[in-house]
């Protein structure tokens, strides 16, 4: 057959193939057109507006002032790229990051894109993505102060207290004189005459044997203030104005805010550490009658964390540790002989209280729990009367404690006592009559689960219902009694502070567990901060009850100690009518008659 030519192809025909191709090329074109402005649209709508969502809550690495503390949320440090008239009226920045965002339009704030890299505190975080490194994420880097905050203090020790020979307690790096056993009460080394206010030494000097201290303030964790707060104030409680007892808190805050290791999160991972209960730092007014100094309620101190022996249940920049007691351990065996000890003994006593009345409180229990003690036939007194009495003696009270299976632990003149660290050294099972004497305080230092340790009696059953404590602690089985016996004695390591001058190999001391609690707070706040998390609900004046939150909550509610502090607050967060502070004047002149 001959090949056909195109020429031969009928005009039709070809019409109409060229036809269905240029359909075929229109739909081909149309199908480009639109792929093509569904991406152009995909990538308007999308990618650049998750951009501009993402750009609106990067933060600013940068210096920041923030006066809210708290260790659930992001403390209101992140800064919203946007201007600064967008700015939430409770956020406090530094005024030249208010200025720069003053001057940038919304479309310039909105493109200052800052990667997670960028944090300057991003290089300590990485710390610990070195698995070779043991001290990754562990760094503490400690300020050089001038001596005039610490040292030089030491050296004026006659002037730490006006009825107080302070110089023989800041011996032994801070522990005091060493305790003779003469009547076998203690172990043969590590007890000392510890002043129940010598943590601001004791805790700097167990600072320098830390294992990782580093010089690079870039790699710290958590920065260390070693200033001797405690005995500061303690100069100048009595007789001093008030310039004179704010000057070197004033002094202290001046010169940390011109150092470059404060810009980096305006003090937010900054701690120190005041032997002292929380209410000599908090002078409510300028009156010259008003108790202690400001330097809790200064807008610097606020971002830093200060740990004193009994916090505030209504503030958010102090936390409690433990009071120091007599036993201070050199290494981890001086400890375990100890317990062992403390398993063994025989306790003749049901229960028992060492302190005096308070009459001059109208609420104080300790009048009825004195009265109660007399009348039992299981419980044993030891009154401490003003002057000379056996409860000056650390042997006569811990004597006591160790022959008692449950020792009474009811509010001194301020919600806390050294009293109840002494008996849990000695295995005693303490019973506690007010939340804020232990539970809501050391919340580093003791289990959450309070019944675990403790019992607690509520203050209205003694003082309203007249409850026989004796019947209480009866209807308690012995087996469950040696069970929470057990676990206070297992307590005591986290409960004492070991010798500065050693370190215990394997156990945890009361320094160790308020330092890694500090390293979580930090380390915790700044990852809510690259991640743009703001707990907006947070509320300071519960801040006892965020302390008893678990892992990863953040929410508080009703609570069946709200009672305990409900008490109208002023507008500095004080209680009504001062008492706390004024507790802790009474505390004073108590020891002033003692002397």
């Amino acid at each position: 057959m001959r090949r056909r030519s195109a020429a031969s192809v009928p005009s039709e025909q070809m019409e109409k193939g060229t036809g269905k191709n240029q359909q075929s090329r229109l739909c081909c074109l149309a199908l480009l057109s639109a792929f093509f402005w569904i991406l152009l649209l995909y990538f308007h709508f999308v990618v650049l507006g998750n951009n501009n969502v993402d750009e609106s809550v990067k933060l600013q690495p940068g210096p920041v002032d923030i006066d809210s503390s708290s260790s659930h949320v992001a403390h209101q440090i992140p800064i919203p790229s946007k201007p600064a008239q967008q700015i939430p009226k409770n956020t406090q920045v530094h005024e030249d990051v208010i200025d720069d965002l003053r001057m940038a339009t919304p479309s310039q704030a909105s493109q200052s894109h800052v990667e997670k890299e960028n944090f300057p505190f991003m290089r300590a975080l990485r710390t610990v993505e070195n698995k070779s490194d043991p001290c990754g994420g562990r760094y503490i880097y400690v300020h050089n102060l001038p001596s005039r905050f610490n040292e030089d203090m030491l050296k004026e020790c006659r002037s730490l207290s006006l009825w107080t020979n302070m110089c023989k307690f800041t011996t032994n790096a801070g522990l005091g004189p060493p305790l003779e056993n003469v009547e076998g009460v203690f172990s043969d080394t590590g007890w000392y005459a510890t002043n129940q206010f010598a943590v601001d030494v004791i805790f700097s000097n167990r600072m320098k044997q830390y294992e990782c201290l580093t010089d690079d303030s870039s790699l710290a964790a958590a920065i260390f203030v070693p200033f001797y707060a405690g005995f500061d104030i303690a100069r100048y409680l009595w007789g001093y104005n008030i310039s004179r007892r704010d000057a070197a808190s004033l002094d202290l805050v001046d010169w940390l805010m011109k150092r470059p290791e404060w810009g980096i999160m305006g003090g937010k991972d900054h701690f120190l550490v005041a032997g002292r209960i929380t209410w000599d730092f908090r002078r409510l007014t300028e009156e010259e009658s008003d108790w202690g100094n400001k330097l809790l309620f200064l807008p610097a101190a606020k971002n830093m964390s200060m740990l004193v022996v009994e916090s505030s249940p209504w503030n958010a920049n102090d936390f409690g540790i433990p009071y120091p007691t007599y036993f201070h351990p050199a290494k981890d065996a001086d400890v375990f002989i100890w317990q062992d000890r403390m398993r063994n003994l025989e306790r003749k006593w049901l229960f028992s209280f060492a302190g005096a009345p308070r009459p001059d409180n109208p609420k104080s229990i300790r009048g009825q729990i004195i009265d109660q003690c007399r009348r039992s036939k299981v419980g044993k007194l030891l009154e401490c009367d003003f002057g000379e009495s056996k409860c000056h003696s650390p042997s006569s009270i811990m004597q006591m404690f160790q022959s008692s299976l449950f020792c009474l632990q009811p509010q001194g003149d301020s919600y806390t006592r050294r009293s109840a660290f002494d008996s849990m050294l000695a295995g005693c099972i303490p019973v506690f009559f007010h939340p804020g004497s232990a539970y809501t305080q050391y919340t580093w230092h003791l289990p959450k689960n309070y019944t675990l340790y403790s019992v607690f009696i509520p203050e209205d059953d003694i003082r309203k219902r007249n409850l026989s404590i004796e019947e209480r602690l009866l209807q308690i089985p012995p087996e469950q009694v040696k069970i929470m016996r057990e676990h206070v004695i297992s307590l005591i390591p986290r409960l004492v502070y070991a010798d500065p001058r050693s370190k215990l190999e394997t156990l945890k001391d009361a320094f160790d567990v308020a330092v890694q609690a500090v390293i979580d707070k930090v380390t915790n706040l700044r990852k809510d901060i690259i991640e743009g998390r703001i707990d907006e609900n947070f509320i300071e004046e519960n801040s006892w009850k965020y302390a008893l939150l678990e892992e990863g909550q953040r929410e508080v509610g009703p609570h069946e100690w709200d009672p305990f502090f409900s008490k109208p607050k002023n507008e500095n967060g004080g209680d009504s009518a001062d008492s706390s502070a004024e507790a802790a004047k009474k505390s004073w002149e108590r020891e002033r008659r003692d002397h």
